[in-house]
């Protein structure tokens, strides 16, 4: 996965800021879905969402004559289905667990996407920077307090998301970087439409029984009505994810995977802030001491080795 990855110069600050807006767009997001996940099934924000987020996407492909056919179809199409898994995994997790424990779980990405770089791009990763990736782990650690009910069996699912995610992001790359970044999200946003569609009708097909659609509502429950409401909200999440799934995929074209992971931990501090805001959910001191070493773990991973002479 080397034939593509290194034919144009990183940018890097440019990427961080990128990835810094795009986090805190897609945590606001995802409260909402966590928000709504009582009142319709995961089917239908796939289904909803992207059916805002297509006409975005075309709009923007339209405005910027930028061309619509992916330049390397199979790969696009494999990034697609592992990000699908990714929040499939996550957004099942969300009506179980709070909102900062699943960042917390899934934010586990960066020391997968390290390790993916350094064997599958030859990404130079020096001592410092895996210093860094070494600190936000133990970020996450303080976070997630081993051995409290944090680590119940719901935990495996943002984990599952975690390694989705970082084959993604490397595949990212290694074999889509020359992608336009609009047309990396519009297949995307096919891919949760056609996922959102054909679930819907297999579970309609299948029958399932009540006591089971009422265990797990937000995975097989039957299709909600949406009223001039629940259609605003969808609203609202597609173009929210249409703005954080160009941004991704933009970040990690523009520069290298370790970095950006890393600022992906920026996550966590916004997913503290809406979980908050929407569920009243305060970080405890073990959780602060755990974002600040997060913080500098990124700000040590980014920061230009000095030369020597």
């Amino acid at each position: 996965m080397t034939d593509t990855a290194a034919t144009r110069p990183d940018q890097t600050a440019l990427g961080i800021v990128i990835i810094l807006a795009s986090v805190l767009t897609m945590a606001f997001s995802d409260a909402v879905v966590k928000l709504v996940s009582a009142d319709l099934t995961v089917w239908q924000v796939f289904i909803g969402r992207s059916v805002v987020a297509i006409p975005i996407m075309l709009a923007l492909a339209f405005l910027t004559r930028g061309g619509l056919r992916p330049r390397a179809l199979i790969w696009t199409l494999i990034r697609s289905i592992l990000l699908v898994l990714t929040w499939l995994a996550f957004y099942a997790a969300l009506p179980v667990l709070s909102l900062s424990v699943a960042a917390v779980a899934v934010y586990t990405n960066p020391i997968i996407t390290a390790l993916l770089s350094a064997m599958l791009l030859g990404e130079p990763v020096t001592g410092r920077q895996w210093g860094g990736v070494l600190l936000g782990f133990l970020g996450v650690v303080a976070i997630l307090k081993p051995g409290t009910d944090a680590f119940s069996w719901f935990t495996v699912l943002p984990l599952m998301a975690a390694a989705f995610y970082s084959l993604a992001m490397v595949l990212t790359r290694g074999k889509c970087r020359h992608e336009a970044p609009v047309t990396l999200a519009l297949v995307l946003h096919g891919a949760f439409l056609v996922t959102g569609l054909a679930a819907t009708a297999l579970l309609a097909l299948a029958g399932l029984d009540a006591e089971t659609r009422a265990a797990f509502p937000f995975l097989f429950g039957d299709w909600m009505p949406m009223g001039l409401s629940g259609w605003g909200v969808m609203a609202l999440l597609g173009a929210l994810s249409a703005a954080y799934f160009l941004g991704v995929a933009r970040a990690y074209q523009i520069a290298a995977p370790p970095v950006i992971a890393t600022f992906d931990y920026a996550y966590l501090v916004s997913a503290a802030l809406w979980g908050f805001v929407f569920f009243a959910e305060t970080p405890d001191v073990l959780t602060i001491c755990g974002m600040i070493l997060i913080t500098a773990a990124g700000l040590l991973v980014a920061t230009p080795a000095r030369r020597k002479g």
